[in-house]
């Protein structure tokens, strides 16, 4: 399947920030974008790629691996990903030194909003640093993340969040 511009375009706004990471290797930006599934489906006329089975998108030292992957493109050009998988996975080489890496059973990011959210089981880790919860919501613009825990049937939250931070060494 070759690629037209929208689809080279969502997946760039995928890789530059559903990486959860404001200080990845620019160089990554730069490289090649590669896609594998065992299934790929464009709809031209929604503006709708989807990929699914054994999904895996590198560029640079991306890597992210889903079961499905679905990009769309709104009229006024905002970008909306949406994967799912057991896990959803990426990783990437960081910028100062280490790497990012993350799994939910569902991510999803808009553009309109520069928000990614990391659904069911969601862990986010970089370097000893580790946050877990049922969902991670991540701002790219303003780097907020929010970690919750998840709720029961009378909705009172019937797990807890975990964040492990390591001491600065300067």
């Amino acid at each position: 399947m070759t690629l037209n511009k929208f689809s080279k375009t969502v997946l760039l706004s995928l890789v530059f920030s559903g990486s959860l990471n404001a200080f990845a290797l620019d160089s990554d930006r730069k490289q090649p974008i590669q896609i594998e599934a065992d299934q790929a489906s464009l709809d031209q006329k929604n503006q709708v790629t989807t990929f699914s089975g054994n999904v895996i998108i590198k560029q640079g030292t991306l890597n992210f691996r889903a079961q499905n992957v679905r990009l769309s493109q709104d009229k006024n050009g905002n970008q909306s990903v949406s994967a799912s998988g057991s896990p959803v996975y990426f990783s990437q080489q960081l910028e100062n030194k280490g790497k990012v890496e993350g799994q939910g059973n569902k991510v999803e990011y808009s553009s309109a909003t520069n928000v990614v959210k990391l659904l069911g089981n969601a862990k986010v880790q970089r370097g000893g640093d580790v946050a877990r919860g049922q969902s991670i919501t991540y701002n790219t613009k303003t780097e907020v993340y929010s970690v919750l825990g998840g709720k029961s049937a009378n909705g009172k939250s019937s797990s807890r969040v975990s964040i492990i931070i390591q001491p600065n060494s300067k």
